[in-house]
């Protein structure tokens, strides 16, 4: 699955080329590409997963795993994300939809062992109530209550390259030898390399003991002779990156209108950040004006309950706020973190949803 949108975007200089890597190569000839565009959605990805075509909604070939219970699963996902949510093109996977579709995988005996490594904000929450008896091993590039970082800023393409775990991961998986380090080993790589984020790991650690060639291909041995670790630099969070990236088209850029015209994209983008944490800061007010400053030191780790509680209320809060699948709005994943503290704290949910309401109706923001 991939969006498919970087090799022919008009912002990409090198058409039809894709890189993760200063200088690197082109990456994006044959790959393989089964579910593309509007066709990647979680519904979608939940449906491959299980192997349920029914449920597929495409046109085209519509591919699934077709697994039984003396079959491995890798899963790799990279996006944006927030607590208790990881981020498709234009709608949300939530931990507790994931939680509930491995157990049930794990219940029907569709594989063997699965392991999952997962890049996005708040990555651990996706993976921390993954159960530690159903042959899941999960790897996540950050804690349950932090952000990811970006890295590789290339000065001809204006952007970021890779992702930190993805970078420090498939660098040293591409020099070694699959067939003599586990994924116990890949994890222990990443808490050396990795500078910014702290990886964790969750689920059954028996299954991280295993070979990572029992997953995944070696590299040819020619190839891996002529590979270089790589460690990661630019580091700069998700979230703000796209501020980043303007401040260097601004440096750069030397005619006078095209500067003026980033200057403002940049102030509007500015103005959007301090619209939605104003905006939240007026919904937690409301939330905790019966008196609940505790959720001030609440954490963002929720059990399955509160995760469909968040759900709820973060979906309520995408569709009538501020939509983050929209670029101008990406920032508003990172302030769902208040939600999380309050679902944790106990408040109500139904409270919520109406601030949220309340807030939508009141607040100039939205005039």
């Amino acid at each position: 699955m991939m969006y498919d949108d970087i090799a022919y975007n008009e912002l990409n200089p090198y058409k039809g080329n894709i890189i993760n890597q200063p200088n690197g190569p082109n990456v994006y000839p044959g790959v393989l590409k089964d579910y593309t565009g509007d066709d990647v959605t979680p519904e979608n990805f939940l449906a491959a997963l299980r192997g349920d075509e029914s449920a597929v909604t495409k046109t085209g070939p519509k591919k699934v795993i077709k697994s039984g219970k003396n079959d491995t699963i890798f899963v790799f996902l990279s996006d944006h994300g927030a607590p208790g949510l990881f981020c498709f093109p234009s709608s949300s996977l939530y931990a507790v939809d994931l939680i509930e579709e491995l157990q049930t995988m794990a219940k029907n005996k569709q594989f063997a062992k699965m392991v999952i490594f997962m890049e996005c904000c708040y990555s651990g929450s996706m993976l921390e109530k993954l159960p530690e008896n159903i042959s899941i091993y999960g790897v996540t590039a950050c804690p349950p209550d932090t952000v990811a970082y970006f890295c590789f800023f290339d000065e001809e393409r204006q952007t970021f390259l890779a992702a930190e775990m993805s970078a420090v991961w498939m660098s040293y998986t591409e020099v070694s030898d699959l067939d003599k380090i586990t994924f116990q080993d890949e994890f222990r790589n990443l808490q050396g390399q990795m500078i910014k984020s702290v990886p964790c790991e969750y689920g059954d650690k028996e299954v991280s003991m295993l070979t990572v060639s029992k997953f995944l291909k070696n590299t040819p041995t020619s190839a891996r002779e002529t590979k270089k670790v790589l460690n990661p630099t630019d580091l700069v969070s998700f979230y703000e990156a796209p501020f980043r990236i303007l401040e260097h088209q601004i440096e750069r850029e030397a005619d006078p209108v095209k500067k003026d015209a980033l200057k403002k994209k940049y102030d509007d983008l500015q103005k959007t950040k301090s619209n939605i944490e104003s905006t939240v800061e007026e919904i937690w007010q409301r939330c905790c004006a019966g008196g609940e400053e505790h959720a001030t030191t609440a954490t963002t780790s929720l059990n399955l309950t509160q995760l469909q509680h968040f759900k709820t209320v973060a979906e309520l809060f995408r569709t009538t706020c501020f939509n983050w699948h929209e670029s101008q709005f990406q920032y508003a994943l990172s302030q769902t973190c208040v939600f999380a503290k309050l679902c944790a704290a106990g408040v109500d949910t139904e409270r919520m949803l109406e601030a949220i309401k309340e807030v939508r109706r009141t607040s100039s923001v939205f005039e």
